[in-house]
């Protein structure tokens, strides 16, 4: 029968283990480490990888960087907008929005200068002013306004109101003739924006 192999060491290393184990113990120890630091190595190649790893590594970086960059020039566009938006909207408030305490009297001196020119009269007025849902610098002023003519005339004083400069809107009108006359009444209900600071109370100035 053949023998059981056993690999030939020196005699003094031999003996050595046999008298004392915990050097056995040791060693199988030491051989275990050695085998744990060779897998690590290769899980986790601490030393950069291979040439393949790291040009994947730059293909990544480099779409990624594409990609904020492209992030950023649509954010950059987004912000002009907004800024465009503003810029042409507070334009807008200062040439069509007067202030409270002016529009009235204005407003009533161009009525004034359409009669004239187109030969109507005034009969009535009234005015409320209203505040806008959502902001508290901005009110709406209607004016309901009475007049009396005969029909070119009065066709040539609502061309006057629709070619105003301000931003004025007929929301309403209705004619009646007047008997035994060629002359009609009107009445319009006309709309305009005013601005004002925040908390600032009481009536048009005059």
């Amino acid at each position: 029968m053949l023998r059981s192999f056993r690999p030939a060491l020196p005699k003094r290393i031999n003996l050595l283990l046999v008298k004392d184990p915990r050097v056995l113990m040791r060693a199988i120890i030491g051989i275990l480490l050695a085998a744990n630091l060779v897998a690590a190595v290769m899980a986790f190649k601490p030393f950069g990888g291979s040439a393949d790893d790291l040009r994947h590594e730059e293909s990544a970086a480099s779409r990624q960087l594409a990609q904020l960059q492209a992030r950023v020039a649509s954010t950059r566009k987004l912000v002009g907008k907004v800024e465009l938006a503003r810029r042409e909207g507070d334009d807008f408030l200062a040439k069509y929005f007067s202030d409270r305490r002016t529009t009235y009297s204005t407003l009533f001196e161009e009525l004034d200068k359409a009669e004239q020119a187109a030969g109507v009269k005034l009969r009535n007025d009234n005015l409320e002013l209203n505040a806008i849902e959502g902001s508290d610098t901005l009110q709406m002023m209607s004016l309901t306004v009475g007049y009396e003519g005969d029909y070119a005339s009065l066709e040539k004083f609502v061309n006057l109101l629709d070619k105003s400069p301000r931003f004025l809107i007929i929301e309403s009108m209705q004619a009646a003739p007047q008997q035994n006359s060629q002359l009609l009444t009107v009445s319009l209900k006309l709309d305009a924006f005013v601005k004002e600071p925040p908390g600032t109370a009481g009536p048009p100035a005059l």
